[in-house]
């Protein structure tokens, strides 16, 4: 299934007990249009608030069904809250897995430099009315592309164990001008726990002359000790999109 959801509303994506989350609404629609409980899985974890367009996630259907993808869709679409949407389902090889399988994921975020934040960007757009020069923040945004480890620009989940595990590939770190102000899109082999906000925070802390952009890149490649620190500032999440995840 290819999701986009409005991430306002809802805890984020993984289950929780509370059921207010992404996987909690699609595990029980699925369920209900299937008869029995059903389990899927996901590409990968997006926070409280952050919004989707092209999320993946994969459910095996049970045995003695014999509805097509075609069917799928809607029906679970009638089961969802109209801030969650399945916007496509397929039938897959049986070795598909949305999250081991993909190859890179894409994220946006949107920053609106607009002296007053329009009502209908309101948790769309991280709102940035004081000044920050781009070329700064396109050269930030250059410095973070590439292959490096972002221990320091990771939230901790409490189950990484060496200093590899933070080592990620950044293949784009793109800057472009919109409407209401820029877009950054990051595209890369993985994301860690809040990476994305984190690259965004500081970028945006250079581009505003509250960070070097020497001491940007000093918080790249560090040890387990983190001698330079961690980022100095994560981005809220208003602004960021799953954008799509590709499977080569």
């Amino acid at each position: 299934m290819t999701l986009a959801y409005d991430g306002r509303p809802y805890e984020g994506w993984a289950t929780q007990p509370s059921g207010n989350t992404i996987q909690d609404y699609l595990e029980k629609g699925i369920s209900e249009v299937a008869k029995e409980s059903v389990r899927i899985y996901g590409s990968g974890r997006t926070d409280t608030g952050v919004h989707a367009l092209g999320q993946v996630a994969h459910f095996d259907v049970p045995d003695g069904l014999s509805m097509n993808a075609y069917n799928w869709l809607p029906a679970v679409n009638s089961k969802l809250p109209p801030a969650i949407r399945v916007m496509d389902c397929e039938e897959v090889p049986k070795d598909f897995h949305a999250r081991f399988g993909a190859v890179t994921k894409t994220y946006t975020y949107d920053l609106c430099l607009a002296p007053v934040l329009p009502p209908l960007s309101a948790g769309l757009a991280w709102h940035l009315p004081r000044q920050l020069d781009a070329d700064s923040l396109a050269k930030a945004l250059g410095i973070l592309q590439g292959e490096h480890s972002f221990q320091a620009f990771a939230a901790k989940r409490g189950n990484e164990t060496e200093d590899t595990d933070y080592v990620r590939v950044l293949r784009q770190c793109e800057l472009v001008t919109t409407e209401a102000g820029y877009r950054i899109i990051f595209s890369g082999n993985g994301f860690l726990y809040k990476m994305a906000r984190l690259l965004t925070g500081s970028a945006v802390y250079a581009a505003q002359g509250r960070l070097r952009l020497d001491d940007l890149k000093s918080l790249l490649d560090q040890t387990s000790d983190l001698p330079h620190g961690r980022s100095p500032f994560c981005a809220p999440p208003d602004g960021l999109i799953l954008d799509h995840v590709n499977y080569g």
